[in-house]
């Protein structure tokens, strides 16, 4: 049988693939192998630590994917079921690079790899990734025969438990012990804050409500991702007919949270990413850092609030492309405290610039739990405009459709363009409105996000933008 090709399913952040079609145990072992020759053992570095989640295929596929390391002299330090987010604790911890088995939100068919480089720096296909998945098809193609530069003996397999030093950390960075008492209700979707909140949470003046806490990779409830409304349906109805403050929604590896009010309406990622970015600013003023030396990341489709309210508050917010790697490159450069995503993925300088929706989380019980105010109050404060939420549409020439909107957008006057990531188009005169459009790497897809000053704005905006990219494909 011919090896698969790992360039379908090495994407451009992660390995994402189907098992075992795709991600086999062999595939796993060989990139294994080149992970150790192309990241580890250049580095400078003799250990590697992996972890894996729930997912039927993750032991053995992690376990393979450690001994192909350990063929070449690493040391591999085992930490078993984790959370991504637990992982990149243990890579930051352990100054080793990292090896995550999970594929996140996807269905049950699918696995992957989230590989970090030494305190949990992240590594895309211009940055190594691309190196690892050349070295493996060529240790596929020949029949797992290679060569083992530099290695005089196999490398020790060692298993490590992290999840008591995980929730530690992070009970240390944000102080839950005062806050008043709390009601929430968690939706883990079978996934990894199963295991993550309890080690986290308890013991703390909050009585959690437990949803599909039972780690099942089938997902036998619904799937681990919470972008879909419809898998918040469970969560929303829970908080509403339990009186809950709040609810948290983590997609499959954890290292997301989506967050529900007390009334069972989502909250924007935008608005905790505005008060989480509040909260850092503050703490790091109250240090003694002046307002002016600190940045907060933000991706372009982020909400205005966000970086209105950094301003506001005196610091600096810096505007980037939409990716996490990206954004944890753009956080170390300017040594950022904070960065957020629309996608719910949160950064802090103080977790290794890496992301962690259980921080993020804990941010918001904290800053509800210090007021008498519920959550869409407080919420209002950073939610000062309507967004359409990204719409895909299937298109066969993304930029004649990028185009049409572009002339149509000049007719409505005093638009400004920019080209940082797709094509973004500001109306800044009264009614305010943007959108974006992006292409994707991957599929035929136009990516559109608007946002506006009021409701009937975005909606004439994101319905004459959407006629517009999906004109061809009706005719």
């Amino acid at each position: 049988m011919h090896p698969p090709r790992l360039a379908e399913f090495v994407k451009t952040y992660d390995v994402r693939g189907l098992v075992p079609d795709q991600l086999s145990p062999a595939v796993a072992r060989a990139l294994g192998s080149a992970f150790a020759q192309v990241v580890v053992l250049p580095d400078g570095g003799s250990t590697l630590v992996v972890g894996h989640d729930m997912r039927p295929s993750s032991p053995e596929l992690s376990r393979q994917f450690a001994e192909g390391a350990a063929e070449h002299g690493v040391d591999v330090t085992v930490i078993g079921l984790c959370s991504t987010d637990g992982l990149y604790y243990a890579s930051g911890a352990l100054d080793a690079p990292g090896a995550m088995f999970t594929a996140s939100h996807n269905p049950a068919r699918y696995n992957g790899i989230k590989l970090c480089r030494s305190g949990a720096r992240a590594i895309s296909l211009d940055t190594g990734l691309a190196e690892v998945r050349d070295l493996a098809q060529w240790i596929l193609e020949r029949g797992g025969l290679h060569e083992r530069p530099g290695a005089t003996q196999t490398g020790r397999i060692l298993e490590r438990d992290v999840l008591g030093e995980y929730a530690d950390f992070l009970r240390g960075l944000v102080d839950l012990a005062a806050i008043r008492p709390l009601t929430v209700v968690v939706d883990a979707g079978n996934g990894m804050a199963g295991l993550t909140v309890p080690a986290v949470l308890d013991g703390l003046p909050l009585k959690v409500l437990p949803l599909y806490f039972e780690l099942d990779g089938t997902f036998p409830n619904h799937e681990a991702n919470p972008l879909e409304p419809d898998n918040l349906r469970d969560l929303q109805a829970a908080v509403r007919e339990h009186g809950a403050d709040l609810g948290l929604a983590f997609d499959g590896d954890a290292d997301r949270c989506f967050v529900i009010d007390e009334r069972g309406e989502p909250v924007s990622p935008s608005a905790v990413t505005a008060l989480v970015a509040t909260r850092e600013i503050a703490r790091e003023v109250a240090a003694g850092t002046a307002a002016e030396d600190i940045t907060v990341v933000h991706n372009l489709i982020s909400s205005r609030a966000v970086p209105e309210i950094i301003a506001e508050q005196g610091a600096r917010p810096l505007r980037t492309r939409v990716g996490h790697s990206l954004i944890k490159a753009q956080m170390a450069e300017h040594d950022a405290v904070f960065g957020g995503e629309h996608s719910a993925h949160y950064f802090f300088r103080d977790f290794w610039f890496a992301d962690n929706g259980m921080l993020a989380a804990m941010h918001v019980l904290a800053a509800l739990g210090t007021t008498q105010r519920p959550l869409s109050e407080l919420v209002a404060d950073y939610s000062r405009y309507v967004a359409s939420g990204e719409i895909n549409s299937t298109v066969t020439d993304a930029a004649a459709a990028t185009e049409r909107v572009r002339r149509w957008a000049q007719e409505q006057g005093d638009v400004v363009e920019d080209t940082l990531d797709g094509l973004t188009l500001t109306h800044d005169a009264a009614p305010m409105w943007w959108l974006n459009l992006r292409a994707s790497n991957t599929e035929p897809l136009l990516r559109l996000n608007v946002e506006a000053a009021d409701g009937a704005t975005m909606e004439r905006v994101r319905d004459g933008a959407l006629a517009l990219v999906r004109q061809d494909e009706k005719e």
